[in-house]
């Protein structure tokens, strides 16, 4: 019996069998793993809410031809339990559970930095449903902002940064107001495609702070830029993902 350790987070759960649950998880070393938790839907499960969705843990696997099994979990931070109590925070995680699942396969996109971006942004969901900080410190960004910034630093990850400065197809010195998902991010006027979106600057602007993680400009950001990024991000995701991320019809903005 050929066993492996690591550490994951639970990105969805599936029912099998009358006990059971294939647990999809994505490990630091091994990517994206899926396994069976024998008897976890019991009451006396030995796993507890252990590998429950979003929780973050410790585990030891023995592979098997097509799905590994559990054998063994200990929680390294319980995200789960305050992100399903918070429906923003849980629709927003179930976003980032879909675009992690989608692009843990891909050969070219760095696994280590993919989970720690996972597991950064689930924490950081957990935290925004957290009461305000009484010393005033900076502010958790919100869920929306969070799933925002996951789509925009997962798909820099597999090579998909938007152009946010020059233009994307011809490299004309910016700033533009013209912005493509298809071209890439801003384009010129030249360069324009039919139908492409005309962002305000701030909207612009927003996105780039969404995607180096800039979170007291992303705070500062006024509600029209927020809710134009949003659709930017959206839009910008799915169409290089080419599919769409069902959860975040869902989100609440």
């Amino acid at each position: 019996m050929v066993t492996f350790r690591d550490a994951g987070i639970v990105l969805r759960t599936h029912k099998l069998a009358e006990a059971d649950r294939i647990i999809t998880l994505l490990t630091r070393d091994h990517g994206k793993v899926r396994a069976v938790a024998k008897g976890v839907r019991r009451p006396k499960s030995r796993f507890g809410g252990r590998l429950e969705p979003f929780m973050y843990a410790d585990l030891q696997f023995y592979e098997g031809r097509s799905l590994d099994t559990v054998t063994q979990a200990v929680t390294l931070a319980a995200y789960g339990g305050p992100i399903t109590a918070s429906y923003p925070a849980f629709t927003a995680a179930n976003a980032v559970a879909e675009v992690a699942d989608k692009l843990s396969p891909v050969e070219h996109v760095p696994a280590r930095l993919l989970f720690r971006l996972t597991v950064g942004a689930v924490a950081a969901l957990a935290r925004s449903v957290a009461p305000p900080d009484p010393e005033g410190n900076a502010p958790t960004p919100g869920p929306g902002s969070v799933a925002d910034s996951y789509l925009l630093r997962a798909l820099a990850l597999a090579g998909y940064a938007p152009a946010l400065t020059d233009c994307a197809r011809c490299g004309a010195q910016g700033p533009h107001r013209a912005f493509s998902p298809a071209a890439g991010g801003v384009v010129c006027q030249r360069c324009r495609p039919p139908g492409s979106a005309a962002p305000t600057g701030a909207t612009v602007a927003l996105l780039g702070a969404l995607l180096e993680g800039d979170w007291p400009a992303v705070a500062a950001a006024p509600p029209q830029a927020a809710a134009e990024s949003a659709g930017l991000a959206r839009s910008f995701a799915e169409f290089h993902l080419e599919r769409a991320i069902g959860s975040l019809r869902l989100m609440d903005r």
